[in-house]
């Protein structure tokens, strides 16, 4: 039985091939900086997409070293409250005479007493 045997390697060896005549794709190495000083370099392939921001191994977001990356958040507009969105509409003069006529239609007596 030992003569049909097969004999090899195990499941999970090294391979036997050598890196001889292999070209390795070019990259760059890209730092980043998480906000707790954790240093993290990552290599991209050259013309990858490379992403402004990382996660750390302490699991807080890390930005790209000497990069001015712009924060979101400040993007966005500011929040318009319902008197932004009255201004839009209506000038002063407009809202004064508005305001006027619902006071005069109250004094008159046009709107229900709710008791």
């Amino acid at each position: 039985m030992a003569e049909r045997s097969l004999r090899g390697t195990s499941i999970g060896s090294k391979s036997l091939e050598t890196d001889e005549n292999v070209e390795f794709a070019s990259r760059h190495d890209v730092s980043y900086v998480c906000p707790e000083g954790h240093r993290t370099i990552v290599p991209f392939a050259d013309g990858a997409e490379i992403p402004d921001r990382w996660e750390c191994r302490c699991g807080k977001v890390a930005k790209r070293e000497n990069a001015d990356i712009e924060d979101p958040k400040n993007k966005q507009k500011p929040q318009r409250t319902p008197w932004d969105m009255l201004r839009e509409r209506r000038s002063i003069p407009e809202l004064q005479e508005l305001l006027e006529h619902r006071i005069k239609m109250h004094e008159e007596g046009w709107f229900p007493d709710y008791e």
